[in-house]
């Protein structure tokens, strides 16, 4: 683990979407984030919290048969990917999955180690886990941009 990694403990589900929502307010100009963790661990609820933060007001769910969903807020496209089911890497390239990365977008991947070969390098890798009766999230930036984001929810109230 790097200084710059970023460790909270997150209570509840309500404290998990605050922190997504924190997210948000950090990405607005785009980016990729890997969400890591087991089943049940949070990510989802953290995708909420972001997609909240840019307005959006209706469930949020995995798109584990349907690999990605796109969201489009006032000038950003988020494209939320669950690549939990995927059988082969390569599938993605199938898709046109590199026309999803693109440097205005934000995409958030849950199960990310499922298209390693085939993803770009991530701004961010969060790992959630189970820690007592709530979560621990480790914030890792991995580029220039990523560090910039860690900044960011250090200097947010």
């Amino acid at each position: 683990m790097t200084l710059a990694d970023l460790r909270l403990q997150l209570t509840d589900e309500a404290a998990t979407v605050a922190l997504g929502r924190r997210l948000g307010k950090a990405l607005r100009a785009g980016g990729v984030v890997f969400l890591q963790g087991t089943l049940g661990a949070g990510k989802t609820t953290l995708t909420r919290g972001v997609l909240q933060e840019f307005g959006h007001t209706g469930a949020v769910k995995s798109p584990t048969y349907t690999l990605v969903e796109p969201y489009e807020f006032s000038g950003l496209k988020v494209f939320h990917f669950d690549l939990y089911r995927l059988g082969d890497p390569e599938e993605l390239e199938y898709m046109g999955i590199r026309d999803y990365f693109l440097e205005q977008n934000l995409c958030i991947v849950e199960w990310p180690t499922r298209g390693e070969g085939v993803l770009p390098i991530p701004d961010l890798a969060v790992e959630l886990s189970v820690s007592g009766t709530g979560r621990l999230a480790v914030v890792k930036p991995t580029s220039a941009r990523g560090h910039s984001i860690v900044q960011s929810l250090l200097t947010q109230p």
